[in-house]
């Protein structure tokens, strides 16, 4: 067990390490990981976009990044389920805070997003978000296809948000289109889970519908991202809604239907041959949740992908230290 302490987010003087806070107290980071602005040496970025001026529904996911964070203090100390390791024995994670932007300039919103995503970026860590509503993907996408060129697109959704868009809307529903129209998308590497809408277009997107993910293993499902993908740099957007309603209640436009949440993590938990490069989770709206089941989920959407990151770096680690030992052997040293 670490050692005991209190408001780890700001006494923590490293960006590895678990935290002693109890879960009931103490300053409420993503997983008290530390507040910092000073983002030098972490291996993943944390940071919330709390915007939802683009919803078509319910308003109120703006408070996303807050509950999200507060459901995440059950995670906080080692090890996580299910890595069987302590996520940041050597996983370096900062919480970076909230994107500030003008709440009487919505057409700001875009640049101010994908500016400061860039930033981040550009310090080399992976940049995981909490929304904030489905557009602010949008410029995270743009953010990111400039380091990586065009990305492959792993969507969670209930909707496929490709509807008719002229490149000016502020809009969660038609991010996707234009994405793909800008070429910031490849839509044969793309796919979207747990669709159970209907829109105009698919733009080439292969999608497993609600209906069809009801009937197949977690497993097939990860195959299939990984199919789709096919090694591509990936960027993964999580929308609370791809979630049945009774396990996300929570959201701003809940789709009966949909999948458990134990199955999706399942399938993101399988997700280790994707080569992820950015990631969301989005749309949570405490206001319409019950005892902080969406809040729990989300989190738990971003547990698993700092899982899969924490796992990653230890695969790379021994694969470079099993070289040093055999060039070390082999030198005779």
């Amino acid at each position: 067990m670490p050692a005991s302490s209190i408001d780890h987010a700001f006494t923590a003087r490293s960006n590895t390490g678990a935290a002693g806070d109890p879960t009931y107290a103490g300053a409420l980071s993503f997983m008290r990981r530390r507040y910092t602005k000073n983002v030098k040496g972490a291996d993943v970025v944390i940071w919330g976009i709390p915007f939802d001026a683009a919803v078509t529904n319910r308003p109120g996911a703006r408070f996303g990044p807050q509950a999200i964070r507060r459901a995440s203090a059950i995670f906080d100390n080692d090890p996580q389920y299910p890595f069987h390791l302590d996520l940041f024995d050597k996983l370096g994670v900062v919480d970076y805070g909230d994107c500030l932007l003008d709440n009487g300039n919505h057409q700001k919103t875009p640049k101010t997003i994908e500016r400061e995503a860039a930033r981040l970026i550009s310090s080399g860590a992976f940049l995981l978000t909490l929304g904030g509503d489905h557009f602010v993907t949008w410029p995270l996408l743009k953010a990111h296809a400039a380091v990586h060129g065009p990305l492959a697109l792993v969507q969670f959704d209930a909707h496929q948000d490709t509807w008719f868009d002229d490149g000016k809307r502020i809009d969660h529903g038609s991010f996707v289109a234009r994405a793909v129209r800008e070429g910031i998308v490849d839509p044969d590497r793309s796919i979207q889970i747990g669709v159970r809408t209907h829109a105009p277009d698919a733009f080439g997107i292969k999608i497993l519908h609600g209906y069809e993910v009801e009937e197949m293993r977690a497993a097939d499902i990860a195959y299939a991202i990984a199919e789709r993908t096919g090694g591509r740099k990936t960027y993964v957007t999580f929308d609370i809604d791809c979630l049945d309603p009774a396990y996300a209640p929570g959201t701003g436009t809940p789709v009966a239907g949909g999948p458990s949440s134990a199955k999706i993590l399942s399938v993101l938990r399988q997700m280790t041959q994707i080569d992820i490069v950015g990631a969301d989770i989005v749309e949570v709206a405490p206001a319409y949740d019950h005892a902080d089941i969406t809040a729990i989920a989300g989190a738990s959407v971003a547990l698993h992908y700092i899982g899969l990151l924490a796992e990653r770096k230890a695969r790379l680690e021994a694969l470079n230290n099993n070289g040093i030992t055999a060039l070390n052997q082999g030198s005779g040293i």
